[in-house]
């Protein structure tokens, strides 16, 4: 197809809508899979911003291989990405694809074997497989079609390869464009705005490389509209009348620290919070700021202690394995009440564990894993929203607190991308200059208020400001003491801030009725599942609410009187627990999820849990089984 053709057909508005044909539908699911390597993420990311700028609803998540580089053509080296969208805001991934768009016919058996499709999910399969000059993989590819097709899929094998070999040399660096076209035509998307948004991807490549790839997508958008007969357009919008912003986690929590004020961030690459720090690296000069990549995670929350200490609250990100290293300093920290930001981006445990899939197993190790008491303050994302707005919110507590403050986030919403409203900038959430005047002399290092525990903090630089700073046991006076009072005094103020700031909290919101059969709590990213599955459970007439905190430490108030509503309370987590029906199991020896552990004990009420670390997130038709079987089971205890 030469270049003035495709011109002609994009000139034309009414060719390019297309959608006089197209099925409505209020919501779709459509997954990208592939080799690692192939742009498929670029693919849907691109896609998801295309849609969320139309005004529909968005939510993505990366399908990320373990291995940094896996075998070609084999199910564990499934790389990708998952794109719900709508007419409503999408809070969750959902449930089973309705489109999938698969370079090859092995990545397809990894998603089968997660749930990921159904029986009506169609599937648009390149075929270059078929004619490999491999006998084996021939032979591979036919005995997939045959289980597909068992399965139920409705598979369309399609000539991907050989279109875009037309435009490129080598398909593996142009496809995804050419997907993205085909998508932009079976949806309805405004390719214009596809190709913006391409334009800005190559932004600093060459003009020919923004036109072969402006030329790929014209040819896949021309491609779909002669050659596949599904074509749908989403009736409604989800947003009108607010101004939007789309990105992802790990890019909010960047934004954020740029908005908060803070001027420094102290990093160790480690997945999946490493994208943060690029994001950091591309900007955060502009905003005055500096992203300092340490030799290791140590050094990193050392620099950001000394960069606190020295008057400016400083970040540190990092994830599970990063937060056991850092374990030692975050307990100076506390101990030396000096402010800091932590951000753990969590992924599945334990060791390496699991480095690019989601797990919510960071809870314990954030509140407990420290020697002595090391009173610190933890926060929840539990949106890609909230992932921006709590970085601001993390340094305004560690400085009014002289506490260390971590907030977590997982891969989920790291890797997730959602439209949310545009922050409207604010002077509160920026940091104070740095304070010079001259330090009263009658006040003490560590002056602390005996209701509240908090103390005025000497910057270095205030004149008779001069303190000693440490680790080991001290007074108020900063003075190393080892002796009973001091100690006890000591950790007393320290643990009373935690009360001051809980007082300052309100209680949780309920969503549905405040009282009823059962109540599920969660933490996290897991809010929109939950709350989809628990709005599924009472539409089919069940006594279900449910709750989501976001304050992990100090806990939100008011939660014993809330759960005393409930005949039962549980929580859905991503991390371990054991199945109560399993082998050597017992009510005196079963291990309950994270939350459930924290809750027993905070408010003494009998917390049941049901939790999983399969790697992936929530999807909300297994949660709203999982309640109704729960409830179905008090119901018929009445």
């Amino acid at each position: 197809m030469n270049d003035i053709a495709v011109q002609q057909v994009f000139s034309d508005d009414d060719e390019l809508q297309a959608r006089d044909s197209a099925e409505s539908i209020r919501e779709h699911i459509v997954e990208i899979v592939s080799d690692s390597g192939e742009g498929a993420q670029k693919c849907g990311q691109t896609f998801g911003i295309v849609g969320a700028r139309m005004g529909n609803g968005v939510w993505t998540v990366e399908i990320i291989p373990a291995e940094i580089q896996p075998p070609a053509r084999t199910p564990d080296g499934a790389s990708g990405i998952r794109i719900r969208l709508g007419e409503e805001l999408m809070t969750n991934m959902g449930n089973e694809a309705n489109l999938v768009v698969a370079f090859n016919e092995q990545v397809l058996r990894a998603r089968i074997a997660s749930g990921a499709y159904n029986s009506k999910t169609i599937v648009l399969l390149d075929n270059m497989w078929a004619s490999d000059e491999s006998e084996d993989i021939r032979t591979e590819y036919s005995e997939a079609l045959a289980e597909f097709t068992d399965y139920g899929l409705e598979v369309h094998e399609l000539p991907i390869q050989e279109e875009c070999l037309k435009i490129v040399p080598d398909p593996r660096k142009g496809k995804n464009m050419f997907v993205l076209g085909m998508l932009s035509h079976i949806y309805s998307r405004d390719a214009d705005k596809a190709l913006d948004e391409i334009t800005k991807i190559f932004a600093r490549k060459s003009e020919k490389i923004i036109s072969t790839n402006h030329e790929l997508f014209k040819a896949g958008y021309l491609f779909a509209k002669e050659n596949i007969e599904h074509h749908f357009e989403i009736v409604g919008k989800a947003q009108t009348d607010k101004s939007m912003v789309v990105m992802s986690g790990n890019q909010a929590v960047g934004l954020g620290v740029m908005a908060s004020g803070m001027e420094i961030v102290a990093m160790y690459p480690i997945t999946p919070a490493t994208s943060a720090s690029h994001y950091l690296a591309d900007d955060f000069h502009r905003v005055g700021g500096f992203v300092h990549q340490a030799e290791d995670e140590i050094a990193a929350i050392g620099f950001a202690i000394g960069a606190s200490y020295a008057g400016k609250t400083a970040c540190t990100i990092t994830s599970g394995p990063g937060i056991a290293l850092k374990t030692e300093m975050i307990s100076l920290a506390a101990m030396a009440e000096i402010p800091l930001v932590i951000v753990n981006v969590q992924r599945g445990g334990p060791s390496t564990g699991l480095p690019t899939k989601v797990e919510q197993g960071d809870l314990l190790a954030t509140l407990f894993g420290a020697p002595g008491d090391s009173p610190k303050v933890i926060l929840a994302a539990a949106t890609i929203s909230d992932c921006f707005h709590f970085v601001a919110l993390s340094r305004k507590l560690a400085e009014s607190f002289r506490i260390p403050v971590i907030l977590l986030t997982d891969a989920n919403l790291a890797t997730g991308v959602q439209p949310f409203e545009r922050p409207d900038v604010t002077c509160d959430w920026f940091s104070a200059p740095v304070d010079q005047s001259s330090w009263d002399e009658s006040v003490l290092a560590y002056d602390w208020d005996e209701e509240t525990g908090l103390s005025a903090r000497p910057i270095p630089g205030m004149r008779n400001g001069e303190y000693v700073l440490t680790g080991l046991a001290h007074n108020r006076n900063a003075k190393i003491a080892y002796d009973t009072t001091s100690n006890q005094e000591g950790c007393d103020m320290r643990s009373r801030k935690l009360a001051a700031l809980g007082r300052t909290l309100n209680v949780p919101e309920i969503h549905g009725d405040p009282e009823g059969d059962l109540l599920v709590v969660g933490w996290g990213s897991t809010l929109g599942t939950i709350e989809e599955a628990t709005d599924v459970a009472r539409e089919n007439g069940h006594k279900v609410s449910s709750l989501h905190l976001r304050f992990l430490s100090p806990m939100e108030p008011g939660l014993e009187e809330i759960f005393k509503r409930f005949k039962k309370v549980m929580t859905i987590e991503i991390n371990y627990s054991d199945d109560p029906k399993a082998p050597l199991i017992t009510d005196e020896n079963r291990r309950y999820a994270q939350l459930a552990q924290v809750l027993r004990a905070h408010t003494l009420v009998d917390i049941d849990c049901w939790s999983v670390v399969s790697g992936h997130p929530l999807q909300p038709g297994n949660i709203s089984r999982v309640i109704i079987d729960h409830v179905t089971e008090i119901e018929g205890g009445k």
